[in-house]
């Protein structure tokens, strides 16, 4: 069973990266990777649950999205991969994620995904609100209760592709976040990959949702990495972003209140180029303090992996299939969470 698993995943749609075109550094990080296993062999993921996008087949979950646990994904004789949306890359070893504009997803979402949710309490796989599977900053009242102050995930990737189809008017066009700080309501930072089908570069760039008592009063502050957040198919191509299949790197480190974001690209080169920030999650964001709480009360946890930003809604995206360009897929050559 599990040879037959590992060699379906040859068979699903991938953007190939041959060894003489990547680089030194992600060389050597592909030089720990066994194309071999499976992806929890390769990451720990020991404090991590998937969502995929297909129906869950068990009877509680009837209906609803696919959902891993950890246990089933580090099962020590059959670890769990799927070889559409989740598998190791049988060239370099890395974990890849893949979703379509359309299937399956979470309640509270018109997007698919394949993504990675932390969950800390490796004892209990289904109270996603509790206190010990989520984290908090020091100023919380209660931040003895939860399963870390703070905490840091760290990923080095490619993304291979991201919707061909969609209203590039609209954010969610031509575009996936690959790495995320969830609150229980909003989310304080989602790290975004976007590029034009016109264009040869994408952008990344990140957001943060204010937390605000009034639901309708949120919205989201971009913030520019590489390239630009707001291009249509009309602007120039951002030469200064990355390209599909270019390895890039964020680090995301909550110390104490503060949550620091480190981006880097060319990572080892002379044409290095890092990109940081910081934000104080215990005070509203600067200007928006009608509105912004903070997330100094709030419980939240890191998401990796592939969310699908184009539907057949709101992003005006199709559904013609994987084969025409109508799906998002992200390659992890590091994915470390210190929690």
């Amino acid at each position: 069973m599990r040879k037959i698993a590992l060699l379906a995943m040859a068979t699903a749609v991938a953007f190939q990266v041959s060894a003489g075109e990547m680089t030194a550094y992600q060389s050597e990080l592909a030089s720990q990777l066994d194309p071999a296993k499976a992806p929890s062999e390769n990451f720990d993921l020991t404090k991590w649950k998937i969502n995929l996008p297909i129906g869950d087949k068990t009877e509680a979950r009837a209906g609803k999205e696919m959902e891993i646990t950890a246990e089933h994904l580090n099962y020590a004789n059959y670890p769990y991969v799927h070889p559409e949306w989740f598998y190791t890359d049988p060239e370099t070893g890395a974990v890849v994620f893949a979703a379509p504009n359309t299937g399956p997803t979470t309640p509270n979402s018109k997007n698919t995904r394949s993504e990675l949710r932390a969950m800390l309490d490796v004892n209990d796989a289904y109270n996603y609100s509790g206190p010990e599977n989520n984290f908090a900053v020091a100023a919380n009242e209660n931040a003895a209760d939860f399963g870390a102050i703070g905490g840091q995930l760290t990923a080095a990737l490619t993304v291979d592709a991201v919707s061909t189809s969609g209203d590039d008017e609209k954010r969610g066009a031509h575009a996936v976040v690959i790495g995320q700080i969830h609150g229980s309501k909003n989310e304080p930072l989602k790290i975004f990959y976007r590029k034009m089908p016109n264009h040869e570069h994408g952008s990344v760039f990140w957001t943060y949702e204010i937390n605000p008592e009034d639901k309708n009063d949120r919205t989201d502050i971009p913030h520019d990495v590489f390239g630009k957040n707001d291009l249509t198919k009309a602007d120039a191509d951002p030469v200064d972003g990355i390209k599909l299949g270019e390895l890039f790197e964020y680090d995301i480190n909550v110390v104490e209140n503060v949550m620091n974001l480190t981006f880097k690209r060319n990572i080892g080169e002379k044409d290095e180029k890092v990109v940081t920030f910081a934000v104080d999650l215990s005070k509203p964001y600067p200007g928006q303090e009608k509105l912004d709480r903070g997330y100094a009360q709030d419980w939240m946890y890191f998401k990796a992996g592939v969310y699908n930003q184009c539907n057949q809604g709101s992003s005006g995206c199709q559904n013609r299939g994987i084969e025409a360009g109508d799906y998002t897929q992200a390659t992890f050559y590091k994915l470390e969470l210190n929690q």
